[in-house]
């Protein structure tokens, strides 16, 4: 390594100190660790697009609303385990407003972000039936989910979707579905790590599935309207938030307050489950708890046993914020299509400088540009990649640990500083004339 920016020989040790068999499977953490102590070491700047962390304000509408509950004394009292009433409500109109989708008020639940909605949805929906404790991941997406099954002991199958969009989903998926052995199946939209969109088709043929084979599906919406090639910030009107809701009544939605309203820190988030799954009944949880209902078993036994209750000034934050933008006077939307510019300047440094965008389309239509995109150079495998960008002060996850059979990186555009541009410029080429085409 020559003329790098961070000293070859100083980086060599703090990696080798994390005895990491395979650099390119080190955890988001272990990355940030890395990248952080080299920052400290070196006093190089880093350009930091590992962590999918928002790098926006958070709503004010909801630090008010958060405070004003804490003057009103909530912080002393422990919030209802279903969530508290404005929060369910407000939930249940933002889903009509922006998804136009109908659903209970009960079957909204206060959640600590989504990371504890996706982790209780796949505990609880791998003890509905005995014979089905497998969770199918239509990937790439959140690495951290695979450890959550991990955690729990349940067994898993996934897919790169890469070369099944359109009707090929459906052979493809079908394939893991007749085995019989899958409890649940999810995917995000927008997509973490590739941006791509599950199209309404592909939704479509999810949903028909579930009910065929009677699997639930769990969408993680963690990037909640925010495809910005369409209009999706209006409420009550079309275009609305795709969702495989409108397709079967096996589901369950995570909604997140992280991102879309950079509401993060105070983790906060609602699951949102069809009213038929909500009030189901299921043999394996009334073998198991003696009774209850999915919905009531979820709330009362397995996020009872996780936390007792979501932190209770951070509802009334939640829910203040989905009545304004339901309201039509917060535009959340307009708010976080910062990352799709940001996105849109990093993709034309790294193209011009011989990199190639790894998903970078949706079917026919070009990929959006947003909170991540994936990127990859000629001759490098995604391990090797991350590996020397780190020589270059520039820090991201490969691709082979988001479930993705391509090689390449996830980048992260939300802690992208508007100085950082130049500085990422003067790097790659740097990198360039050191890794010439």
């Amino acid at each position: 390594m020559k003329n790098t920016p961070v000293d070859y020989t100083i980086a060599r040790q703090v990696i080798d100190k994390y005895n990491l068999p395979d650099f390119g499977k080190a955890t988001i953490r272990e990355v940030v660790a890395i990248s952080s102590e080299l920052e400290e070491a070196t006093g190089t700047e880093f350009i930091h697009m590992e962590m999918g962390v928002p790098g926006l304000a958070p709503c004010s509408i909801g630090v008010e609303a958060e405070i004003e509950a804490l003057k009103q004394g909530m912080a002393a009292i422990y919030p209802n385990i279903n969530g508290i009433p404005q929060l369910k409500t407000e939930t249940a109109r933002f889903v009509k407003a922006f998804m136009d989708i109908e659903v209970s008020p009960e079957s909204c639940v206060a959640v600590t972000g989504s990371m504890q909605g996706t982790y209780a949805s796949f505990l609880t929906c791998g003890q509905c039936d005995p014979e089905k404790q497998t969770i199918l991941f239509i990937d790439p997406g959140f690495p951290v989910q695979k450890q959550q099954i991990a955690v729990m002991g349940y067994a898993h199958e996934s897919f790169d979707v890469y070369e099944y969009r359109g009707e090929k989903l459906r052979p493809k998926l079908e394939r893991y579905l007749q085995s019989g052995k899958i409890a649940a199946l999810t995917y995000s939209n927008p997509n973490n790590p590739g941006w791509f969109c599950l199209t309404d088709e592909e939704l479509q043929i999810i949903g028909e599935l579930a009910n065929q084979y009677d699997v639930i599906v769990i969408e993680d919406l963690a990037y909640f309207a925010m495809d910005f090639r369409k209009e999706l910030g209006i409420p009550f009107q079309p275009p609305f938030q795709s969702t495989v809701a409108r397709y079967t009544d096996n589901y369950i939605i995570q909604i997140s307050g992280s991102k879309a309203f950079s509401y993060a820190g105070q983790r906060i988030g609602v699951t949102v489950m069809s009213d038929k799954l909500y009030n189901r009944a299921y043999p394996g949880l009334t073998q198991r708890y003696g009774g209850g209902t999915f919905g009531t078993v979820y709330i009362h036994r397995v996020l009872y046993a996780l936390s007792a209750g979501t932190g209770h000034s951070a509802q009334f934050a939640l829910a203040a914020m989905f009545k304004a933008a339901s309201d039509g006077i917060f535009d959340f939307v307009s708010d976080v299509r910062e990352y799709g510019r940001r996105a849109q300047k990093l993709k034309k440094i790294f193209t011009d400088y011989g990199f190639h965008i790894v998903y970078d389309h949706d079917l026919k239509d070009p990929i959006a540009d947003g909170f991540y995109f994936t990127i990859s150079y000629p001759g490098m495998t995604g391990s090797r990649l991350m590996e020397t960008l780190i020589y270059y002060g520039i820090s991201a996850i490969a691709l082979c640990t988001t479930g993705s059979e391509q090689e390449g990186l996830r980048a992260c555009t939300s802690f992208i500083k508007n100085h950082q541009y130049a500085l990422l410029e003067e790097r790659l080429k740097i990198f360039r004339d050191n890794n010439p085409v």
